[in-house]
């Protein structure tokens, strides 16, 4: 049976609609200009190939794909011979911005001092949803490791229905019933109102992820997943208490703790990641802080800004930590994609090596190993296979082991 799992992101989640409803909408000319031919092509079944033709889409792929890396190695060029000193020279610039480079003495000296020593722990968390019409269960878990091994897990389910034993009249359960399941959406889409519930979810393992690295952990350097101040704490994922508990741990994590570094698997900032594909093996470059990127999310990136009097703590919150964070970007490894990261001002060129050593570590992905280790250890402590097994047996002891479920769920291949 299939459910939903996820790792978590960097992108706050969108209906389809809203983001149609709040873009402008494309014209033929930008079409043509962005795909190279007239939308009318597009949808002429003339200009179709009939069948599969293997061939011709390899050769299509070769040239395509050929011309895009020529370019955006032309435009690597002009990023490190324009882009690169203005690091440093724009108005505003931090003390620290602009690129340096590693040695491989420094990645060595790291692997042997901290990483490989326990000085790093990393945490990651993972969250499955698996829906029902009379219950929908979702299961987080969170898991701390290092390189010394598992150093604990954290697992909680809830449960999500819409009948429940209240006592009440049972005409009115049932109509009450009815209608919050009127408001849902049907089952693999969502509405505003399950799209709430998803952002809440969400946000329950990000904060607890960063919980356990705060209180749990024990190491100097704490290690993480995604952005340290994630839209879905920032905003309390509709959660008044949620976010007044957020900005409090944040604040604590990042301006108390301070020995962080976090690293996102899907950074929306292509502008930064065009930076740090322009950059050297071992190089890594600072850019600048979260302030500006906080600002804007308190300025009307969550729903009803005066609601709950959130929007000044958010200002404050902004103001007050996000010159603390910087964003930055490196490469690990020549055959590495860029991969940015996150870390107090203070600390930001420790962080970039500790990232770029344990990034060196997976020469073809870049991506930090003790990250991995954590998500691994996740997936296997909280599998979802097992997970949807415990919920067919349950049903199948209530008496329904197939009624239930939808065509995807039941579905064997």
């Amino acid at each position: 049976m299939a459910s939903d799992a996820d790792h978590g992101g960097d992108v706050p989640p969108q209906d389809i609609a809203t983001v149609i409803s709040a873009a402008p909408p494309i014209v033929a000319d930008e079409f043509a200009a962005s795909y190279q031919e007239p939308l009318v092509r597009a949808l002429d079944l003339d200009t179709w190939q009939v069948g599969a033709d293997v061939a011709a889409l390899y050769d299509r792929l070769e040239v395509e794909i050929a011309d895009a890396v020529k370019r955006e190695r032309q435009l690597e060029r002009q990023v490190r011979e324009t882009v690169f000193p203005r690091l440093r020279e724009r108005p505003n610039a931090l003390p620290d911005a602009g690129v340096r480079q590693a040695t491989p003495a420094e990645i060595r000296l790291v692997h042997q001092q901290q990483l490989f020593t326990g000085e790093v722990e990393a945490c990651d968390g993972t969250s499955v949803v698996h829906d029902t019409l009379p219950v929908t269960i979702v299961q987080l878990g969170v898991c701390l490791a290092s390189y010394q091994g598992d150093l604990g897990t954290w697992s909680h389910r809830m449960f999500r229905r819409e009948m429940r034993a209240t006592g009440r009249d049972p005409v009115e359960e049932a109509l009450d019933a009815l209608d919050a399941r009127q408001r849902r959406a049907g089952f693999g889409t969502s509405t505003r109102q399950d799209q709430l519930t998803d952002l809440a979810r969400r946000g329950v393992m990000a904060y607890m992820e960063r919980r356990v690295l705060l209180e749990a952990a024990t190491a100097r350097w704490r290690m993480g997943h995604g952005n340290p101040a994630p839209y879905e704490l920032i905003t309390g994922s509709g959660s008044v208490e949620l976010a007044q508990r957020s900005l409090e741990l944040l604040r604590r994590l990042i301006c108390d703790h301070r020995r962080f570094v976090f690293v996102p698997s899907g950074p929306a900032d292509r502008l930064l990641l065009t930076i740090g594909n322009a950059l050297r093996p071992l190089e890594y470059a600072i850019v600048d802080t979260l302030e500006q990127q906080l600002e804007r999310v308190a300025q009307g990136g969550y729903r009803g800004v005066e609601w709950g009097g959130l929007r000044k703590p958010v200002e404050d919150f902004a103001k007050e930590v996000g010159p603390e964070v910087v964003r930055g970007v490196y490469r690990a490894s020549a055959f590495a994609p860029a991969h940015v990261f996150y870390a107090h001002r203070e600390f930001a060129h420790p962080a970039a090596l500790i990232a770029m050593a344990d990034g060196a570590l997976q020469e073809h992905r870049g991506f930090p190993m003790l990250i991995d280790l954590a998500d691994t250890v996740c997936a296997t402590t909280f599998d979802s296979n097992s997970f949807v097994a415990s919920i067919e047996a349950a049903y199948a002891r209530a008496g329904e082991p197939h009624r239930y479920f939808t065509e995807r769920q039941t579905r064997t291949r």
